[in-house]
C-alpha cells in the first residue's frame, strides 16, 4: 500500500522525501514501513531530494521569476536540506536573477507614460519594489530595477512607445 502511495504521488510530480513521508503519515502508514520503502525509493533513485530541488529552482525562477530568497524558503518548506538548497541555487547567477526582476518590473509597466507625477511616481514605486520583495528579491535591487526602468521609460517616453 504504501508502495502505491508512492509511486501515484510521483506520478503526479515530483516530490521531496518529507513531502512523500508527509503524505504516507496522512495515510496513517507506519513510520517504519514509510521509511523503509522512501529508503527503498532513494536507492532506485525515483527519489532524490537534490534532483527535485535542482527542478524546482528551474522551474520556479523561470515560470514564477522567483529570487533566491523565495526559492530557499520554498525547498526549507518541502524539506531540502540547507546544504542541498544551496547546490541548487547556485545554478542561479546574480544576473540572471537580476534580469528576472527587470522583466518583472517592464511587464508591470506596460502602458507607463512618464507623464505622472513626482507622487504618482513614488507609489508606483513602492508597489513594483513591493512585488519584487514578496518574489523574494532584495530590497536594495528591487528599487534600484524599478528606478533604472522608471527612468528608461521616461527617457524613451518622447520619442516612441516603451512597450
Amino acid at each position: 500500500m504504501a508502495r502505491a502511495i508512492v509511486l501515484r504521488q510521483l506520478t503526479n510530480a515530483p516530490k521531496s522525501r518529507l513531502q512523500l513521508a508527509r503524505k504516507l503519515a496522512e495515510r496513517n502508514v507506519p513510520d517504519d514501513v514509510a521509511e523503509a520503502v522512501l529508503d527503498r525509493f532513494e536507492e532506485v533513485k525515483l527519489v532524490d531530494d537534490a534532483d527535485f530541488a535542482d527542478m524546482w529552482v528551474r522551474s520556479r525562477s523561470q515560470s514564477r521569476k522567483l529570487a533566491k530568497g523565495a526559492l530557499r524558503r520554498e525547498l526549507a518548506d518541502k524539506g531540502i536540506d540547507p546544504e542541498i538548497a544551496a547546490g541548487a541555487l547556485d545554478q542561479l547567477s546574480d544576473a540572471d536573477e537580476e534580469a528576472a526582476a527587470r522583466e518583472l518590473v517592464e511587464r508591470k509597466l506596460r502602458g507607463f507614460t512618464g507623464s505622472e507625477d513626482r507622487a504618482e511616481r513614488d507609489k508606483i514605486t513602492r508597489r513594483l519594489a513591493s512585488m519584487l520583495a514578496r518574489k523574494g528579491y532584495q530590497p536594495s535591487l528591487a528599487f534600484r530595477i524599478v528606478g533604472e526602468v522608471l527612468d528608461d521609460a521616461v527617457a524613451n517616453a518622447g520619442s516612441e512607445p516603451y512597450f
